[in-house]
């Protein structure tokens, strides 16, 4: 066994990785850009080592200088994570290179599945069924429309180095096919160097389900069961669970052995991934599933596995790597109860998901979940790295019961500094739909509406904001406590007056809601009509209420103020970014919702459009500008009258 190895990856996994790491015995060095100086995994580390500037291309894709730093710090092996090098086969190479070990596949695996189109075809031959489609060489705009046509619509336009949602578009429309081609291509190129696509054919019921496989170098491999990755937006998964949702062990069979068939088809060694298309119209069947890709590589979502198992699938790496076998054989390996994993990003649901950057000026994740995240309160989440704050996995002896785990940890998280999508993955949790096991990938965006309505919070949460904007309540008994008349003060939250009478020791008239509120540790026992615990914070202009599952935010602005100053007549930056494409001139006459310019923000590209029509008044920006968020895009003409 290993006894230090370097982890070129930050965040998240590499907080992971260094657990598991520890408790082998095995001291670990992290590396680190100089965003994340003070990050979590730097702390955590035994050793770490700074490797370059912040963006990725200055750091953390910098193979030879990370190969550098384990050779330098005596590290004898490497773990890449997932994510940045972790697919990349020249890497691996350069690593056994230098003497040490890669502790992944061999690159010859990687190489086999690291691109889509020569991936299916190795499938092919290898008796693995495979979605219909288009996976050749020629990259020919027209050539491509014509091969969509044959397939049929709808299809699916997947960057064929892509993962993670990125270069991937559905379609629906041939008239739609070069601009969405162009884009998927794009968003390729800046993610992983290579702009090539693939053409398949977009199943109409689909469910995204998974099979862990694990093998090693004496040639033996199994299957750690499925995971249904159903739930995406976007193309990312969301929420994943173990095992899938209306799951036979017939179907479960036919799905392992055929990932265990493509795992030995390239000599697999380690931990990875292979990923199925499956027809959810009518139950899961034996011949219903295809081969869709193979991530060569720990998931993101392994934590689910992990559960229903009792594997700590990092150690079963490690093991693997330093020449051991696969620890259990295919009949030992456990399957019990049910676990989900819900993604916590920095992001904004209602404006279709932007990606959030700020500061974490409170973060308390909620009990009876394990926690995975590279963030402590008091860091920033930046514009350079994914904006994930962490990952919440629940278990439970059957499925109800673990959804209802998840849903009441994700109540009880509270962060405030930025966005966040946990009234969106509560919400999820509560779905009809999701509850009763009706899971596809169209499921969020049918329902997207329904699932962005946070719903009309307690009106005592608004008035306990109040009491935060006014620095009340006090834990001094006599706060607040005048000799001849109640105390009254007010304050403007999103524009509106609010009015706050003191009442007595820490007793509040707030409008119609009467408040008396009792130090509870860090929180306070509220009693408005009935009892509940909340959370009281202000920061700067800000204030946050936690309570009841529920989260109230609002900004303490000036009378007749509005929280939203943006007309209709700009587009502005709604994050830090790259401006990879301008579509649009001073003068150029148009409709609301046209494609004017793509900004490229935390790996995906995002298009501004036209907030009306009208005419362009002037363009701020070209191609090829990195803007800071709020920046003046474009301006429209003002409208008549």
């Amino acid at each position: 066994m290993f006894t230090k190895i370097l982890i070129a990856n930050r965040g998240e996994i590499a907080c992971r990785i260094i657990d598991t790491a520890r408790k082998m015995g095995v001291a670990t060095v992290a590396v680190y850009s100089d965003a994340d100086a003070n990050a979590r995994h730097v702390a955590l580390a035994d050793e770490a080592v700074r490797i370059g500037a912040a963006p990725v291309g200055e750091s953390y894709l910098l193979g030879d200088v990370i190969i550098q730093a384990a050779l330098e710090t005596g590290a004898q092996a490497i773990h890449p994570g997932y994510g940045f090098l972790s697919e990349n086969p020249d890497f691996a190479d350069n690593i056994a290179a230098a003497g040490l070990t890669f502790i992944g596949p061999s690159a010859s695996a990687i190489r086999a599945m690291g691109l889509k189109d020569a991936a299916k075809a190795l499938m092919e031959a290898a008796g693995v069924p495979v979605v219909p489609g288009y996976h050749g060489a020629n990259q020919d705009p027209a050539f491509l429309a014509e091969r969509a046509a044959e397939i049929g619509y709808p299809v699916l336009i997947k960057a064929r180095a892509g993962g993670g949602g990125k270069g991937m578009r559905r379609l629906d429309d041939p008239a739609d096919f070069a601009e969405n081609l162009a884009g998927a291509a794009r968003e390729g190129k800046a993610s992983f160097g290579d702009a090539a696509v693939l053409i398949e054919k977009y199943i109409l019921n689909p469910r995204h389900i998974e099979i862990q496989v694990f093998g090693d170098n004496h040639g033996e491999a199994v299957y750690l069961h499925e995971r249904d990755c159903s739930l995406q937006r976007r193309h990312q998964k969301v929420i994943e669970e173990a095992p899938a949702p209306g799951m036979t062990e017939a179907v479960r069979a036919a799905m392992g052995q055929a990932a265990v068939k493509a795992a030995k088809a390239i000599g697999y060694s380690g931990a990875g991934t292979v990923e199925f298309i499956v027809d959810g119209a009518g139950g899961l069947r034996e011949n219903g599933f295809w081969f869709m890709e193979m991530n060569t590589r720990l998931q993101v979502e392994h934590p689910v596995t992990e559960a229903i198992t009792g594997v700590d699938l990092v150690e079963w790496q490690l093991r693997v790597a330093a020449g051991q076998p696969v620890p259990l054989a295919q009949e030992d390996i456990p399957l019990n109860g049910h676990a989900f994993e819900a993604r916590i990003y920095a992001e904004d649901v209602a404006r279709d998901f932007l990606p959030a950057t700020g500061h974490l000026h409170h973060l308390k994740f909620g009990a009876g979940a394990r926690v995975d995240t590279g963030v402590r309160q008091g860091d920033d989440i930046s514009p350079f790295y994914d904006p994930m704050i962490a990952k919440l996995t629940v278990h439970g002896p059957d499925r109800a019961t673990a959804l209802a785990s998840l849903g009441r940890a994700l109540g009880e998280t509270e962060i405030a500094g930025l966005t966040t999508n946990i009234g969106f993955l509560g919400a999820l949790c509560r779905h009809s739909g999701f509850a009763q096991g009706q899971v596809d990938t169209g499921l969020i965006a049918r329902d997207l509406e329904a699932l962005r309505d946070m719903g009309t919070p307690n009106p005592a949460l608004r008035a306990l904001a109040a009491l935060a904007a006014l620095n009340l309540p006090n834990p001094q008994p006599h706060a607040g406590f005048t000799q001849w008349a109640p105390l009254t003060r007010h304050v403007v939250l999103e524009g509106e007056d609010i009015s706050v009478t003191s009442l007595g020791p820490n007793r509040f008239q707030v409008g119609d809601e009467t408040l008396q509120l009792a130090p509870a540790g860090p929180a306070w026992r509220v009693t408005a009509g009935r009892q509940f615990t909340a959370t009281l914070l202000r920061f700067g202009d800000r204030v946050d209420v936690f309570a009841q599952g529920q989260h109230y935010g609002a900004t303490i602005t000036q009378p007749g103020a509005s929280a939203d100053e943006a007309g209709g007549d700009t587009i502005r930056a709604p994050m830090p970014g790259l401006v990879k494409l301008v579509s649009a001139a001073a003068g150029q006459v148009v409709k609301k919702g046209a494609a004017l310019m793509v900004l490229e923000a935390m790996k995906m590209e995002h298009t501004m459009a036209a907030p009306r029509d009208g005419t362009i008044a002037a363009v701020h920006v070209a191609a090829g500008a990195q803007v800071i968020d709020g920046a003046l895009l474009l301006e429209m003409e003002p409208q008549d009258g």
